[in-house]
C-alpha cells in the first residue's frame, strides 16, 4: 500500500450480487497534510472482453443486447452494440480460459485461444473492476451453436456479424459507445489487425 494512504477500512453497504463498500481512510496531500476521505466504491469483480475477427471476410462478432444502467442515462433504447465479455468466474483455472467460456456461451464460437492485449481499470474512482482485454481469430467453422448467452440466467443477446469498417463507421456516427468495445476497435485499427497479409 502507498505510504500516502493509512488506516484504510472498510464496511459492506450492499452484498445482494455484487459489493458495495463504504472505503475510509487516511490521505496525504501532495502538501503533506493529512486528511480523511470517505468513499463508495463498487466490487463486482473482474472481466474480460474480446474482439473476435476474421482477416480474409474483414469481419468482426458482436453483440446486441439490453443495458438497464443506460437506459437511466439516456441511451433511449437500453440497447448496446458490444464485444463479448462477462465477469471472471472464480471456478476457471485462468482468465483465458473464463474469456474462452464466455465466447462460446454469448457468440456459438468455439476457439482454442485467445491472445491478451491489455488490461485496464474502466472507472478506478468509483469501481475496483479490472478488464482484460483479447483478440482471437474466428472462421465460420469454429461456430457450434447459436449462442445468445446462458438461458439459465436470462441472458438475451444478438450475435451480430459486422464488417470491421461498419463498425468503425457506428463509433464514429456514435451507434457504438461503448468503452471496452471502442478501446478494441481502435486497438484493432492502431494494430493493423484486419489487414489481410
Amino acid at each position: 500500500m502507498s505510504d500516502r494512504v493509512k488506516d484504510l477500512s472498510q464496511k459492506i453497504l450492499s452484498d445482494r450480487v455484487y459489493k458495495l463498500y463504504e472505503v475510509t481512510f487516511g490521505y496525504q496531500l501532495q502538501s503533506g497534510e493529512w486528511v480523511e476521505k470517505n468513499r463508495e466504491v463498487f466490487d463486482r469483480g473482474n472481466g474480460a472482453t474480446v474482439l473476435l475477427y476474421n482477416k480474409e471476410k474483414g469481419t468482426i462478432i458482436l453483440n446486441y443486447q439490453f443495458r438497464v444502467p443506460t437506459l437511466l442515462n439516456g441511451n433511449e433504447s437500453g440497447f448496446m452494440i458490444e464485444t463479448p465479455a462477462g465477469v471472471i468466474e472464480t471456478e476457471d483455472a485462468s482468465v483465458e480460459q473464463s474469456m474462452i467460456r464466455e465466447i462460446e456461451e454469448e457468440t456459438g464460437y468455439r476457439v482454442e485461444s485467445v491472445k491478451k492485449v491489455m488490461e485496464l481499470f474502466m472507472t478506478p474512482a468509483a469501481v475496483t473492476e479490472k478488464i482484460y482485454y483479447f483478440t482471437a481469430p474466428y472462421t465460420d467453422d469454429m461456430k457450434v451453436s447459436e449462442g445468445g448467452g446462458v438461458a439459465s440466467e436470462h441472458e438475451d443477446i444478438k450475435v451480430l456479424e459486422m464488417p470491421f469498417k461498419e463498425a468503425i463507421a457506428k463509433v464514429e456516427s456514435g451507434d457504438i459507445v461503448d468503452a471496452k468495445t471502442v478501446i478494441l476497435l481502435q486497438y484493432a485499427q492502431l494494430q493493423k489487425l484486419m489487414e489481410v497479409e
